[in-house]
């Protein structure tokens, strides 16, 4: 299997066209390039080197058309969005421990749910703050709190607890961005 670069845009455009969690790029590239036999549009027989494709081959010559950029962005801007379009099992299995897939879970909220996201702010412990918008905030609430920032965005998390916790922060973080108590518990069990 070969691996390729893909842009921000183009990741979401995939990622939203999502049917069942857990599925592939590929299966999801094969179903919106019709490659899977469902009328004669032909797969590739053979790339450059004369070994038999098993994906189709791919141009990564820049777009011009601007309808087609079009049609990349504007899944984005999807105003029902989930998290499960985005988080990928694979890509999730492949983060380093329970802290790394604790970042990529709330990354996957914060791509989605970004205007929204900042609610997490009010999700916090008996005696700790959980989320903050500075590394700084984190470190002054409270004593070995470890912070990290959740890729890509401007918001910080405490990661110095038990894995139960970080389960219990991921399930208010569901929940506070508006999906049902069963869905919460699903996220909540990816990690």
């Amino acid at each position: 299997m070969k691996q390729i670069d893909i842009d921000d845009e183009l990741y979401q455009y995939i990622a939203s066209n999502t049917q069942s969690i857990g599925e592939s790029a590929s299966t999801i590239l094969r179903r919106l390039l019709n490659l899977n036999g469902d009328d004669n549009t032909p797969v590739a027989k053979n790339n450059q080197n004369n070994q038999t494709a098993t994906q189709a081959p791919i141009d990564d010559t820049p777009a011009t058309n601007d309808s087609q950029e079009q049609e990349a962005v504007t899944p984005v801007k999807q105003t029902n969005a989930n998290v499960f379009n985005i988080l990928n099992k694979e890509e999730l299995a492949m983060q380093k421990g329970v802290v790394g897939r604790f970042l990529f879970i709330l990354s996957a909220f914060y791509r989605t749910h970004k205007k929204e996201f900042s609610a997490v702010l009010d999700i916090k412990g008996r005696d700790r703050v959980y989320f903050a918008t500075s590394k700084e905030d984190l470190v002054n609430s409270g004593s070995s709190m470890n912070p990290k920032n959740i890729t890509d965005s401007e918001y910080w998390v405490m990661t110095n607890s038990n894995t139960t916790r970080k389960k219990m922060m991921l399930h208010e973080v569901a929940l506070c961005l508006g999906y049902s108590a069963e869905q919460a518990e699903e996220i909540r069990d990816y990690l």
